[in-house]
């Protein structure tokens, strides 16, 4: 699949990192550095703008090594870029770390991930068929 792109940032194209990555690195696009306080948060643009096709949607994930190593995550994980939209894709990202955590120009912050989706239609009904499982939820099975 092809998608359309406008980068206005200086940073290269979002790429994935390994031929097996699902997602593509995107990388953080400011003037100056970022200085985010324990348990701060703040919105971090990219420089870039997509034209999705219809059907899809991009999710905005953490970066697995950023969250380790830093502390630093996404908010509103897994984000979602709906196909209509056209503006900015900005980073929603959080300092989980005891201590400030600095973002500079260039910093790959989080992945980008294409998926498929379905629009539905929903039914209102009086019951819906029953299962197993039911309504057991919320660790119900155990922690072995």
């Amino acid at each position: 699949m092809q998608i359309s792109l406008i980068n206005n940032s200086l940073n290269p194209l979002p790429e994935y990192a390994t031929m097996g990555s699902s997602g593509m690195d995107i990388r953080a696009n400011i003037e100056t550095p970022v200085i985010l306080q324990p348990l701060e948060r703040n919105l971090i643009p990219t420089g870039i703008f997509l034209e999705i096709p219809h059907g899809y949607e991009a999710q905005i994930r953490p970066r697995s090594g950023l969250a380790i190593k830093q502390g630093l995550t996404c908010l509103n994980s897994p984000g979602t870029i709906d196909a209509d939209y056209r503006g900015e894709i900005k980073v929603i990202l959080i300092n989980l770390s005891n201590e400030p955590q600095t973002i500079h120009s260039g910093d790959r912050i989080a992945q980008m991930v294409f998926m498929k989706i379905e629009q539905v239609e929903l039914i209102p009904v009086e019951v819906i068929n029953e299962t197993e499982r039911g309504a057991g939820g919320f660790g119900h099975t155990g922690k072995q």
